[in-house]
C-alpha cells in the first residue's frame, strides 16, 4: 500500500497587532481549535490532483508546469505551496490531497494559511523530508504572495505553525522569531462572525499596504516598526498616511503593553487594549465595516466580555472576544440576538480556545522503517 499521510493545520485569531507584520512589527495571536485537514498521497503520474470534500470540487494539474487556475482559484493555495516547496529543492513528485475544513469560510480566520500549512506539512513528511517551522511558514507565505498574488505578511502562516496549548503567540516580524505567552486559565475566547465574508484580494489589502510603505518612506525610516505614535502625530504627514501610520504604530505600542499585562494576569487591561485596536481600525486604519463595528459595540455592553476586536485583514469577516470563562455560554446566547436587533443581520458564533499549531494525525509508515 502507498503511503499516505494526514496533516491538520489550525486557524488564526490574532488577538493584538492589526497588519503589523508586513510593517517589521509585533503580533499577539493564537492558533484556534478548527481548522483544515489535507490527507496526501502519492500517486505514479507526475500530476498534482487537489480534491475538495467541503466545496466537492476536484483538479488535476501537471507538476512539471505549475500555473495558476483561474477557473478553479480555491486550488491555487496547495498548488503554489507545492510550487514554493519545489522551488526550495524539496522534490516533491506526484500527490493527491484530499482537503475538509471546519473553518468557516471567509470568516477572517485564516483558512488559505491553514489550507497552505497543511499541504505544507502533509507533503514535506509523505516525501520524508524536514524543514525549520519558521522557514515552513515562509514557504507559504511566498506560495500566497507569489502564486495566489496576495501580498500578506507573515502572521497567518506562522500562527498556524507556532501555535501552542492555553498560550498566546508573540510574534516579532523583523527578528522573525515566535515565543509563547500563557494564557489566563479563567478567560475564553469567542468567535463572532459578523456573516460578512471577509475578501482581501479586492485590492484594499495592497492599497492598506501601499500606503504603510508611503508613510515609512516619508518619515525617514526602514519600516513604521522603527518609529512611535507620539512621531507620527508630530509629523507633517498627510492626513490620510498619517492615520494609517497611527494605526501601526498604535498596534505595536498595544502588543507590548499586551505582553505585559498577560505576563501579570491583567486581563481586564488586556480586554481595553482590544477595545482600544478595534477603534483604531474603525477610524485610522478603515479597514472594519459597520457589522464589525455593531459586534464590538455589543460586546461592550455585555457583563463578563472583557475586550473584543476585528480579527485578521479586516473589511468583513469576525471579531474576537476575550471573556470570562464561567459566563462564556451566557454571553454567547446573548450575542446572536442582540446583533439581529441591531443590524437585522445573523452572525455565528462560537467558543474557541488558544490551540496546538500544526501537526500530524495520522499517518501509515508501512512503506518505510523508522
Amino acid at each position: 500500500m502507498e503511503k499516505s499521510v494526514v496533516a491538520f493545520a489550525p486557524g488564526r485569531a490574532e488577538l493584538l497587532g492589526n497588519h503589523t507584520d508586513y510593517n517589521e512589527g509585533l503580533v499577539l495571536a493564537v492558533a484556534i481549535d478548527l481548522g483544515i485537514t489535507v490527507r496526501a498521497e502519492k500517486i505514479d503520474a507526475d500530476v498534482i490532483e487537489v480534491i475538495s470534500e467541503t466545496n466537492t470540487r476536484e483538479v488535476s494539474v501537471s507538476a512539471k508546469n505549475l500555473q495558476r487556475l483561474e477557473e478553479e482559484p480555491w486550488a491555487n493555495y496547495p498548488i503554489g505551496v507545492i510550487k514554493s516547496l519545489r522551488e526550495a529543492g524539496f522534490e516533491i513528485g506526484g500527490v493527491q490531497l484530499r482537503v475538509s475544513s471546519n473553518l468557516p469560510v471567509g470568516s477572517g480566520l485564516s483558512s488559505s494559511a491553514a489550507f497552505e500549512v497543511a499541504t505544507a506539512v502533509a507533503a514535506l513528511e509523505l516525501f520524508d523530508f524536514r524543514v525549520e517551522p519558521m522557514v515552513l511558514a515562509q514557504l507559504c507565505q511566498k506560495a500566497e504572495n507569489e502564486f495566489v498574488g496576495v501580498r500578506c505578511g507573515l502572521l497567518d502562516q506562522a500562527s498556524s505553525v507556532f501555535g501552542k496549548e492555553d498560550e498566546v503567540i508573540l510574534l516579532d516580524f523583523r527578528a522573525t522569531t515566535a515565543r509563547t505567552v500563557p494564557l489566563s486559565p479563567n478567560v475564553a475566547l469567542l468567535l463572532v462572525d459578523s456573516g460578512v465574508p471577509h475578501q482581501l484580494t479586492g485590492g484594499e489589502y495592497n492599497e492598506r499596504r501601499t500606503q504603510c510603505q508611503a508613510a515609512a518612506e516619508a518619515l525617514g525610516v526602514k519600516a513604521l516598526r522603527d518609529t512611535t505614535s507620539e512621531v507620527v502625530s508630530s509629523s507633517s504627514l498627510d492626513s490620510l498616511i498619517r492615520a494609517r501610520a497611527l494605526h501601526i504604530t498604535g498596534e505595536n505600542e498595544r502588543v507590548l503593553a499586551g505582553v505585559v499585562a498577560l505576563e501579570s494576569g491583567q486581563m481586564q487591561k488586556f480586554g481595553q487594549l482590544m477595545f482600544q485596536s478595534h477603534e483604531s481600525s474603525k477610524l485610522n486604519f478603515q479597514n472594519s465595516t459597520a457589522f464589525l463595528d455593531a459586534l464590538v459595540q455589543i460586546a461592550a455592553t455585555i457583563q463578563g466580555v472583557l475586550g473584543a476586536r476585528l480579527t485578521g485583514g479586516g473589511f468583513g469577516g469576525s471579531t474576537i472576544w476575550l471573556v470570562e470563562k464561567n459566563k462564556a455560554p451566557e454571553i454567547l446566547r446573548r450575542v446572536s440576538e442582540a446583533y439581529h436587533l441591531k443590524t437585522g443581520a445573523t452572525c455565528r458564533a462560537l467558543i474557541t480556545k488558544a490551540s496546538q499549531g500544526a501537526r500530524l494525525v495520522e499517518e501509515n509508515r508501512s512503506n518505510r522503517d523508522r
